[in-house]
């Protein structure tokens, strides 16, 4: 069965996205099966990885909505072992569909019960909000990333989400964890990214990866080639952060082997 990890932070602009695209292709890169899903309806997952959201005919909203095989809306990438399941622009509406529908919250939970017996890792990139795409994502994922960046007002918000996690947890899924907090944009230059990354470990300790992603051009521009950074520039600062964070997350749950600890890089 999949570990199924959801990325979540109703703050935009803090790498939530470009984690997930390439967290996803870092597990297929060590040859985990991996699944990347696209439940926002920015679709930027979708485009980061070659695939025009206005061409795409099957995605999770209709998987959710109107209950289609999820075989049939996942589609293969350029990267061995890495699939998608994309989104497009209806997926704004599928919030004001649900409202009425029983068992709301648990729709991509019935989805992902499915298909997750194919994958050894589910990666669901969430809208930056906390509305009932994002719900039903915490419902259906054993563990949730949260994306933190190293700028000022990092911690804003950060309150709100983990108040949601956590009624989450009492009300719909006890099973869910925190996988981690992710921080991210690192500048090694810059006082202030050394400050923020001294706060949240000051205020979160364990639950921050030993991993930073940090700020990359090679990892900016992947999205535009519709590629990860690994498939775009594999020797890069962000590519090896990356790596390393996947490989964090194997270990963290056990899946680890000795080779594959013992081939980690350091930027």
């Amino acid at each position: 069965m999949a570990k199924i990890i959801a990325l979540a932070n109703q703050k935009g602009g803090v790498g939530k996205t470009t984690s997930s695209i390439n967290l996803a292709a870092s597990l297929a890169v060590l040859e985990f099966r991996t699944l990347l899903i696209d439940a926002d309806p920015q679709a930027n997952s979708t485009s980061g990885l070659g695939l025009d959201p206005r061409s795409v005919k099957a995605s999770i909203y209709e998987c959710i909505i109107n209950g289609i095989d999820p075989n049939d809306a996942i589609q293969k990438t350029d990267t061995p072992y890495l699939d998608l399941m994309p989104a497009h622009i209806d997926l704004v509406g599928a919030e004001i569909e649900m409202i009425n529908l029983p068992e709301r919250e648990y729709k991509m939970k019935t989805v992902l019960a499915k298909i997750e017996a194919k994958y050894d890792f589910i990666i669901i990139d969430c809208s930056p909000s906390l509305g009932l795409i994002t719900i039903n994502a915490l419902t259906a994922a054993q563990s949730v990333i949260i994306p933190v960046q190293c700028e000022y007002f990092a911690l804003e918000g950060l309150g709100k989400l983990l108040n949601t996690i956590k009624i989450v947890q009492t009300r719909l899924n006890p099973e869910l964890e925190i996988e981690g907090i992710l921080l991210t944009m690192y500048d090694v230059r810059l006082r202030l990214s050394n400050q923020v990354v001294e706060e949240v470990k000051t205020h979160f300790q364990d639950l921050v990866f030993d991993t930073i992603i940090q700020r990359n051009t090679r990892l900016s521009e992947a999205p535009s080639f519709g590629v990860s950074v690994i498939m775009h520039d594999a020797s890069c600062k962000g590519a090896i952060n990356y790596l390393n964070l996947a490989r964090e997350i194997v270990r963290k749950n056990g899946l680890g082997t000795e080779k594959m600890i013992a081939n980690e890089v350091t930027a």
